[in-house]
């Protein structure tokens, strides 16, 4: 009706939104402090959450080791009041390689984990070189142990961070040996910037063939006396699969083996078998020994080769 001018109008709108941004912008920092706030407790609950394995005061580093290991009459369970294993005992010689079969929650992984002590066991005794394991320092264990899980992580750097992580001392030299033992040289060698091409975090730029090459890498740098494997073959091609089995078979050569296999093909190449039912070792041999008894491997076994065939 003629009371406003439209510069009046104009100037209206501009001054409300210039008094409404400040409140805007302070809403924004209040909703971003209170996540803030949410984090941060998160974080202290986490920092908070006591280890499950606890270091003895008197522990003892523990010696260069041949790798004899030895499960005496181990009972473990994450809920003590639920255990996972009953009396497990197990014993490998120096250099020898056992895989451990059997069913989804049998207790494979278990085993393991107390190898390398993530865990301790509520009864019983892991021993290396007939040193119990809670008896040594954590840090001089894992040092000479090797473990290649079935999804390895790698970290944001560039491949010879990843490689050398075990091993930050490691030598350019000793690095390229570990690769051309993995069989992945030639493909670091492409990169544009060869060792210190940069490598995303868990290895998103990578295929999955390509980072279970580089974690075998890793371990060949580590040169560990012990592997841990959880099979690394499950989910890759038939071509990444060949070139994996190819570096598993060398980075075993010579060292104490624990493998959970989760296909009868690497379990055949073991030295020894053991077959985990019920929280217990069910059966333990050679694959002809197994096949030969005619227990739960061998139906495994049966299962296996019909439906290759």
């Amino acid at each position: 009706n003629g009371d406003l001018e439209i510069g009046e109008l104009t100037a209206f709108l501009l001054y409300l939104a210039a008094f409404f941004a400040p409140i805007q912008s302070l809403t924004q920092l209040y909703n971003g402090y209170q996540q803030g706030q949410s984090a941060v407790a998160k974080l202290r609950e986490l920092l908070a959450q006591a280890p499950s394995v606890r270091e003895a005061p008197d522990a003892i580093d523990l010696p260069p080791i041949e790798g004899v290991i030895e499960l005496e009459h181990v009972t473990f369970g994450y809920d003590p009041a639920v255990p996972i294993l009953h009396d497990v005992s197990l014993s490998l010689a120096q250099g020898e390689s056992i895989a451990v079969v059997g069913p989804t929650g049998a207790g494979k992984s278990t085993i393991a984990k107390l190898i390398t002590r993530f865990y301790d066991p509520q009864q019983g005794t892991v021993r290396i070189d007939g040193h119990d394991l809670r008896d040594v320092t954590i840090t001089s264990l894992r040092r000479q142990l090797g473990v290649v899980p079935q999804e390895p992580f790698l970290f944001a750097g560039t491949v010879r961070d990843n490689v050398s992580f075990a091993r930050p001392d490691a030598t350019d030299h000793e690095i390229w040996q570990a690769l051309t033992a993995a069989g992945i040289d030639d493909l670091v060698a492409g990169l544009p910037q060869s060792l210190d091409t940069p490598v995303h975090e868990r290895g998103t730029s990578l295929s999955a063939g390509e980072r279970q090459l580089l974690a075998l890498a890793r371990a060949f740098v580590a040169r560990p006396r012990v592997l841990v494997l959880d099979e690394a073959t499950s989910n890759l091609d038939l071509q990444s699969e060949a070139k994996v089995e190819r570096a598993l078979d060398a980075l075993l050569d010579g060292r104490t083996a624990i493998i959970i296999a989760h296909r009868l093909a690497t379990a055949m190449k073991a030295d020894r078998i053991a077959v985990v039912g019920g929280g217990a070792i069910i059966e333990l041999g050679t694959h002809d020994e197994l096949v030969a008894h005619g227990g739960y491997y061998a139906s495994m076994y049966a299962t296996w080769i019909s439906h290759s065939s």
